[in-house]
């Protein structure tokens, strides 16, 4: 079975896109739709800015989406997905390449999830740790120690066997590290991001997104979605909905959702958007795994 998988935050980089909007005439229609729907030219900071311009979060969110999509539907008849799944962002993708979301429907939840989240971090300085090395339940354990004794730290990314992103506030992070270092963690390593996604920090970006989602007309997908609250596969539209809500302040479970995939009998992953990060991850967590770009 053909398993398509989406990338999350931190997969852009300078000149995304270009290459599509120049080769492909329905790219260039949808990037020029989506200037339309964002309100300024998003293909101007993909094709020309820096880094820098990229890191701004009403850009990087939509930008990844846009790239992810877009990516996929070009692929034309060839593009048939048996299942999807998204790595957080990448989720949204994920659900308009399997048709429960229009394209227009999903840019528009994907800045509006951008902001809410944007305002969440400026509203409570917060952060997030790469921890290398450490079994999945030692990470748990820890995390629950730090949060009992009254600082916010959770699981927030199951990426792969051995890596494992914690989110929370500063100093739970801090703390975490330490003693994840002390535990026998190969690295413990803070995050460039804004804040603490995927974690209780981000309660009031969920219910700002919570009454975007449920003002939006979802579909049965043409294919199951594993989504990542609970690594499962999903058809209808009201589950769909509701994970999606859920998950701003649950984990992605990535580990969970590749097993699962491979249980169900995917065959071939393949990567739509920019980088090879779910590429790696998904041969981390099974070697036999075929996993590739878009060729």
């Amino acid at each position: 079975m053909k398993a398509y998988v989406f990338p999350g935050q931190g997969a852009q980089f300078a000149g995304m896109g270009k290459d599509l909007y120049e080769n492909y005439p329905l790219a260039k229609d949808l990037f020029e739709k989506a200037n339309e729907i964002l309100g300024f030219r998003i293909t101007d900071v993909m094709f020309e800015g820096t880094d820098e311009d990229l890191r701004q979060t009403k850009v990087t969110q939509p930008a990844v989406f846009l790239h992810s999509v877009i990516s996929a539907l070009c692929l034309g008849d060839d593009f048939q997905p048996e299942m999807t799944a998204g790595h957080s962002l990448g989720e949204f993708s994920a659900l308009v390449a399997a048709g429960a979301l229009d394209f227009e429907d999903g840019l528009k939840l994907v800045y509006a999830r951008a902001m809410a989240m944007q305002k969440a971090c400026e509203a409570q300085p917060s952060t997030m740790a790469a921890i290398i090395g450490l079994p999945d339940e030692k990470v748990e354990e820890v995390c629950a120690e730090i949060n009992a004794a009254g600082d916010v730290v959770v699981p927030a990314n199951f990426n792969c066997p051995g890596q494992l992103v914690i989110s929370g506030s500063i100093e739970g992070i801090n703390k975490a590290c330490e003693a994840l270092k002390a535990a026998g963690a190969k690295r413990a390593l803070p995050l460039k991001v804004g804040g603490a996604f995927h974690s209780p920090l981000m309660q009031p970006a969920k219910e700002e997104l919570e009454q975007a989602i449920n003002a939006t007309n979802f579909h049965t997908p043409k294919c199951p979605v594993y989504q990542n609250v609970d690594a499962l596969p999903h058809t209808d539209p009201a589950e769909i909905k509701a994970n999606l809500v859920a998950q701003l302040t649950a984990p992605v479970r990535w580990t969970q959702i590749a097993q699962r995939m491979l249980a169900d009998g995917a065959t071939e992953f393949t990567e739509c958007g920019p980088g090879t990060v779910l590429q790696g991850l998904i041969k981390r967590i099974d070697k036999t795994a075929n996993a590739h770009g878009i060729a």
